[in-house]
């Protein structure tokens, strides 16, 4: 077996969200993932009995795929709980597509739940700086991201105004999605993100994702076995991860992401090229995420990702769609986000997005993020007519 033997031989039958924003007290993470995934099998017409490959990551868990498989009632007879932080799941796609390959599992379940704003907001990822980290006391996770900022507001030139352009463009997505957060609130101004708290430079409030709770779930199995339970099954074309480092002070370019490695492997596998994406969805617990992985995924230069999302280019009718349900930065994010860009990403692909949806959407990529810009995992997915 081989990454491009993979092609399109597995197929995304279900998808679903838990219910999102403030659903506890009350409600558990353990609830979340359960209704994403009561949901997700409605969505791909199974039974969940018929579910032998389980596929979890979560931070309060040391052994999520035993938890959770328990608490679900399934009986997988493959698992895995590789933790990534954020970019877990999409990782997860490589992972179960391999598995269902080789026969190991026919019908594969990823999720993941978190009740991260119910909890007060407290990080579902506890992390133990390293020696000389510490000593410089840096709240964690934003001041590394803002390193990262300032470091390419250095080199290249980019302003804040340009990363306020990402946050604006999530917004204005996020308005058209009756899910999203921030749904109904309104329009977000470059000047309201500029003048919000500053929290570390040069990211403000409106610069940092959302702290919401939330679950997802997406189902998997062959092509064959897609073509005879689906009506519109979305295609794994390509994947790939890779990861450089764990801590910040360890990043090897503050400028330059792992996604360069995982989007490569992703396109190579896939056989297309930027080119051929029609929609984008990037992990963007920053608005310098979205710079980065941008560049990094090759639709612009390095060191021209804030003039790329400059002047409205990735929000509603822009020139390229990106992060179309209004991503971690105004539609949810409950600790751990990666899960939600293969949701978003397959509603596209089936023309379900309603109004956010972009017309003849063919090939859609998803590029997870975990750790401080630590983790990258990207997958390329596709309609039936990419297969060819």
């Amino acid at each position: 077996m081989t990454a491009e033997s993979l092609r399109g031989k597995v197929a995304l039958i279900g998808i679903a969200e838990s219910d999102l924003g403030l659903v506890a007290p009350g409600l558990t993470h353990f609830d979340l993932v359960g209704q994403a995934t009561a949901r997700a099998c409605r969505d791909a017409g199974i039974s969940k009995d018929e579910i032998d490959g389980f596929f979890c990551a979560s931070s309060y868990l040391p052994f999520a795929t035993l938890d959770m498989a328990e608490y679900l009632g399934i009986r997988p007879r493959y698992s895995d709980s590789s933790n990534m932080g954020g970019s877990s799941f999409v990782s997860h796609l490589l992972h179960a597509a391999a598995a269902i390959e080789a026969g190991l599992c026919t019908t594969a379940l990823i999720a993941y739940g978190s009740t991260q704003r119910s909890d007060g907001g407290r990080l579902v990822s506890p992390t133990k700086l390293l020696p000389w980290e510490d000593a410089y006391r840096p709240r964690y996770p934003v001041s590394m991201y803002a390193l990262a900022a300032s470091r390419h507001m250095h080199e290249y030139g980019t302003t804040r105004e340009q990363l306020a352009e990402v946050a604006v463009a999530a917004r204005a997505w996020a308005q058209l999605n009756p899910k999203a957060f921030t749904y109904g609130k309104g329009p977000l101004t470059a000047e309201e993100i500029l003048s919000s708290q500053m929290i570390s430079y040069p990211l403000t409030s409106k610069d940092c994702c959302l702290v919401t709770d939330g679950g997802g779930a997406v189902i998997l199995t062959s092509a064959e076995r897609a073509r005879e339970r689906h009506a519109k099954p979305a295609y794994l074309l390509g994947a790939g991860e890779a990861h450089w480092h764990r801590s910040m002070s360890q990043m090897p370019d503050l400028t330059t992401t792992a996604a360069a490695d995982s989007g490569r492997r992703a396109f190579e596998m896939a056989g297309l090229k930027p080119s051929d994406v029609d929609v984008v969805e990037v992990y963007d617990a920053f608005t310098i995420n979205t710079i980065l992985f941008l560049e990094d995924l090759g639709f612009c230069g390095k060191g021209e990702g804030g003039a790329f999302v400059s002047g409205g280019r990735i929000a509603p009718g822009g020139e390229l769609a990106v992060n179309t349900n209004g991503g971690g930065l105004s539609y949810c994010h409950p600790g751990m986000y990666g899960i939600f860009l293969i949701i978003e990403a397959v509603r596209q692909l089936r023309g379900e997005a309603g109004e956010r949806q972009q017309a003849d959407t063919r090939v859609a990529l998803v590029n997870g993020n975990g750790g401080v810009l630590s983790s990258q995992a990207t997958a390329l997915l596709g309609t039936e007519e990419t297969l060819g």
